[in-house]
């Protein structure tokens, strides 16, 4: 097979929870064990730092595995989901992972595999961690799929253990209270090994609190002696940060909510520092800097071009809009144009309650089953006072908005992250 027909098959032959939603989500880690002793416990192989949360790891584990690539280290970083490439999802340093090798673990090894029936990720994290393994990563930064406690990348023991924050997404299978989800996501917490809260309510907390207690872990709540003293956006898209430990650090990620990220990730570079992992705080400050070259990030407040100023995020559930609605909002322009669509597993109602009542819309639809169609978020949106056109696909919305935008316009384009996607890949 060719790599293009390798990766059909993987999406064809295997649950995929980013086409079909809950069908293809599978409860413990039997078949992850199965796998993982198959391949000689390859995740034993590397040392890992775990990411879980509702919003921001994605961020998190990028930035992390870019201050582990300036202090020299050769790092693995798993995550998901992926917007152009596949291959995206398993990166040694910059590099994705080969085309050949996508291809040779499917071919050798579906005779054994298939009778399993993996779920993609079952099948992908299976992967990842093999090659990993193979190629001698010093350390590998792990990002959560879904949840935690029954999350396949949950058989890793890892070196430090991050939870960013939590808020009600994917209830149908977390729980649809924030304690309870909570109770999820604190399944990675480990026997012995440091957790890092980035962010927490009293609910929340008390869970976290038990969970660590019972492993007897070291637990670290980053909002109660903020690493980050203050912040100011930068006139290039970045973030300057005055900061308790490591001085003044200037953050290539622009979006107003990278400042709670930045506060967990410098918390946990200070745990990483007292540990002897980090050796050299200017590695801190060089992972801040260029963690899109470094690691390949995409759809975080990512500027497209300017004049107009056309930005993409991937934020998709109520937690990511309560900074994006804010940020859209004080950006100055002469028209806000909103590129905007969602899928059917979000609150496209809480979602739509924090929209700009003064932009124009451009109602779309991903291209996957699970995305609303455009013409039931436009109808959803007529609802709270926002009205637009609709469009069959994002590339005809989007090249709507930018026909139809003057040079002092302000071009935003997300609600999910099969929106910028999308985006993405016809851009290229």
């Amino acid at each position: 097979m060719t790599y293009q027909e390798t990766v059909k098959y993987l999406f064809a032959s295997t649950p995929v929870f980013e086409h079909i939603g809950a069908s293809a989500y599978k409860e413990g880690l039997g078949t992850t064990k199965a796998l993982d002793e198959h391949f000689g416990h390859p995740h034993t192989r590397f040392l890992s730092i775990h990411v879980a949360g509702t919003n921001g790891k994605g961020s998190c584990s990028h930035t992390l595995a870019a201050i582990l690539q300036a202090e020299g280290y050769k790092v693995g970083l798993y995550t998901s989901p992926h917007l152009v490439d596949f291959r995206e999802r398993i990166r040694v340093n910059e590099q994705m992972i080969p085309e050949q090798e996508v291809i040779d673990f499917v071919e050798q090894e579906r005779r054994f595999f298939e009778p399993l029936h993996p779920s993609f990720f079952e099948l992908t994290t299976a992967l990842a961690f093999k090659y990993f393994a193979e190629q001698k990563v010093d350390i590998a930064v792990i990002e959560v799929g879904l949840g935690g406690r029954l999350d396949c990348t949950n058989i890793i023991t890892p070196v430090l253990s991050i939870i960013t924050n939590i808020s009600l997404d994917h209830t149908q299978f977390l729980g649809n209270t924030l304690a309870a989800i909570a109770g999820e996501k604190a399944g990675i917490i480990k026997q012995g090994v440091p957790v890092i809260i980035g962010e927490a309510v009293p609910e929340t907390k008390a869970v976290f609190q038990a969970k660590a207690q019972k492993m007897d872990a070291l637990i670290v709540f980053a909002e109660d002696i903020p690493a980050v003293c203050a912040s100011h956006a930068l006139p290039t898209g970045g973030i300057a940060y005055r900061t308790r430990f490591f001085g003044d650090i200037t953050g290539e990620l622009g979006g107003s909510y990278q400042e709670k990220n930045a506060n967990t990730v410098l918390t946990a570079a200070m745990l990483l520092y007292n540990k002897g992992v980090i050796r050299n705080t200017d590695s801190i400050a060089r992972g801040f800097a260029d963690v899109c070259e470094a690691t390949g990030l995409m759809g975080r407040w990512q500027k497209l071009q300017d004049r107009p100023l056309v930005i993409c995020d991937t934020g998709h559930n109520a937690g990511g809009w309560q900074y994006l609605s804010r940020q859209i909002r004080h950006q100055p322009c002469r028209c806000r144009r909103i590129v905007f669509g969602m899928v059917d597993d979000k609150d496209l109602h809480a979602v739509m309650s924090m929209l700009p009542d003064d932009a124009a819309y451009y109602w779309t639809q991903p291209s996957t089953r699970r995305a609303f169609p455009a013409e039931k978020v436009a109808a959803t949106a007529a609802g709270y006072g926002l009205h637009g056109e609709t469009f069959p696909t994002v590339p005809e919305a989007y090249r709507a908005a930018l026909h139809a935008a003057d040079k002092d316009d302000f071009i935003f384009v997300g609600g999910s992250s099969y929106v910028v996607a999308d985006l993405l890949a016809a851009i290229r």
